[in-house]
């Protein structure tokens, strides 16, 4: 066989089931060894696109998405995808073509260091030197992306080398199991919980990856402890539980933010810095901190964790649950049984709004809560939205709330949308994208349509980029020009045949979510958003943490 035809066995071999992404002329004997595979190829309209596609596939699955582009322009291309993934902690693999070997060492077309550029936004990244190296190089880029924490791994083949004659065989496509915690360091951890006054756990996206969702339940049910989740945790205790104190990491003196300022000890379970970093709620340094996580905490001046527990998480909460089951305890936190109810006013605030022309975030947020079924899908792409669906929209199940957190590369919504349609098609999905981060993926609309997906975006048009206008306001007192103008999207959805539901009012957000999530195929809502409860919430909460 060539050495793409090796390759592509060794993919198979993993696990591999499709691969996302735009051929060129250098990848052209690879992709040809992929027709003749059980691989699925998706096509995408731009790398990007296939990027982002891939990040959703690796999140929802726990398995690396995989990409695919020629070299140049096409490798740029599918950098920030790449990027967000590797931050966000999905799985990826990035595949790139690469000129013939024979013409590197000097100017050429379209020719770059390919490798070199994407050694900053990944795990690892490397050339195919040689043909034989195949097997060894795949089997360690899945195993590098789904070690802890996961990430994006970038694979290089060269037009000549891709063609060359070798022998060679797969590895098996096993992953490394996680190692288990010690007695000891479990023992100080518990000994830490049961002598605070008031504790309170600070879950992160480490929780979903790490199914660890169960047993934190158990864990906050025994105890009463209350759980604040981040932005990418959303789900790891249901919504409804009377442990759950929502999502931390909007407003500096948001209701969930209290929680931690009243704590004597924060047990961080799968909290990951990136995501929120720890300057914004131990702002002197001085909270006890309990780390449970897959890998030592970070260090940081306000991170100093007193214990760590590092290894298996759901592994280790099942440990812990066992010792509060052999001596029970239970906290009084009424305290933040108050704070949760003071939320769970604040999201019905505006629910049975009725206003003509413009419409309050709060209530678009409430209905597609009501609308949305408990294993629903919602991605968030990233703009001003993104926090108003942090703040509002809570979850039964991890994994149903996408957003982007640690990277926060706008233009991820439409394309993830498709992939998650892909990975879950039983399920109802939908986008929720400003008309900033709405346009800068717009041509997989297309995309959408060929492959038949159910889903449904919803745009939030103010036709500016707002958050960073929120920003710029709360900071500045003002903001620098950052409107533009926007297509006709009735239009827009026409020309790419899509079905189109204008919001006008308030009180149409449900009925047109409810014929869109209803509509066989890619759909689009456009709602006139009321931005002036940006500012509203800022002066009424505190000033703004999350920067993007």
């Amino acid at each position: 066989m060539n050495a793409a035809e090796l390759f592509v066995e060794c993919l198979v071999a993993e696990g591999v089931t499709r691969i996302f992404g735009v051929p060129g002329e250098e990848n052209a004997a690879f992709v040809l060894a992929l027709e003749d595979s059980p691989i699925e190829f998706v096509l995408t309209r731009q790398e990007q696109g296939a990027a982002f596609m891939a990040e959703i596939h690796g999140r929802l699955t726990g398995e690396p998405g995989v990409c695919l582009a020629t070299l140049g322009p096409g490798a740029t291309n599918l950098v920030t995808g790449v990027a967000d993934a590797n931050m966000d902690r999905a799985p990826l693999i990035a595949i790139t073509g690469q000129a013939d070997s024979h013409r590197q060492h000097k100017e050429s077309h379209q020719y770059m260091d390919v490798v070199a550029m994407f050694e900053p936004v990944t795990k690892w990244a490397t050339p195919i030197r040689n043909p034989e190296d195949i097997p060894e190089v795949v089997h360690k880029a899945f195993k590098l992306a789904t070690a802890e924490k996961p990430g994006a791994c970038h694979i290089e083949l060269s037009e000549d080398i891709a063609s060359r004659e070798v022998a060679g065989r797969p590895f098996s496509g096993r992953r490394p199991q996680q190692p288990v915690p010690s007695d000891d360091m479990i023992a100080l951890a518990w000994e830490c919980i049961t002598s605070a006054k008031s504790p309170v756990i600070l879950a992160g996206n480490g929780c979903v990856r790490g199914h660890a969702s169960v047993e934190l339940r158990r864990l906050a049910e025994a105890t009463g402890i209350g759980v604040l989740n981040t932005f990418m945790a959303k789900g790891v205790v249901g919504r409804h539980s009377p442990s759950s104190l929502f999502t931390i990491g909007l407003q500096a003196k948001d209701y969930p933010a209290l929680a931690i300022d009243e704590a004597d000890l924060v047990i961080a379970i799968g909290y990951d810095i990136v995501e929120y970093p720890p300057k914004l709620w131990n702002p002197n340094g001085d909270k006890r901190i309990v780390h449970f996580d897959s890998l030592p905490a970070e260090v940081d001046e306000s991170y100093n964790a007193e214990v760590e527990v590092v290894g298996d998480l759901a592994n280790a909460l099942s440990r812990l649950n066992g010792l509060v089951e052999e001596n029970p305890f239970h906290k009084d936190h009424d305290a933040q049984l108050a704070l949760r109810e003071t939320m769970l006013a604040d999201f019905a605030e505006h629910a049975e709004d009725d206003t003509e022309g413009i419409v309050r975030p709060q209530k678009v947020m409430w209905d597609v809560r009501e609308a949305l079924g408990s294993s629903d899908i919602l991605l968030s792409d990233v703009g001003a939205h993104k926090m108003w669906i942090a703040r509002y929209y809570q979850c039964d199940e991890p994994n149903t709330c996408l957003i982007p957190n640690g990277f926060a590369a706008m233009g991820f919504a439409l394309p993830g949308a498709i992939s998650a349609s892909i990975v879950h098609p039983e399920r109802r999905i939908l986008a929720i994208a400003g008309d900033g981060g709405f346009l800068m993926n717009v041509q997989e609309m297309e995309t959408a349509v060929r492959l038949k997906s159910n889903l449904t975006v919803m745009v939030w048009v103010d036709g500016a980029y707002g958050l960073i206008e929120w920003k710029q306001n709360t900071q500045f007192g003002r903001h620098t020009p950052l409107s533009f103008g926007n297509p006709d999207f009735g239009k827009l959805a026409a020309a790419f045949g899509w079905e189109y539901f204008p919001v006008a009012n308030a009180s149409d957000v449900r009925p047109m979510l409810d014929s869109a999530l209803s509509h066989d195929g890619p759909s689009l809502i456009t709602v006139p958003i009321d931005y002036r409860e940006n500012a509203l919430l800022t002066e009424r909460l505190g000033n703004i943490e999350r920067p993007i």
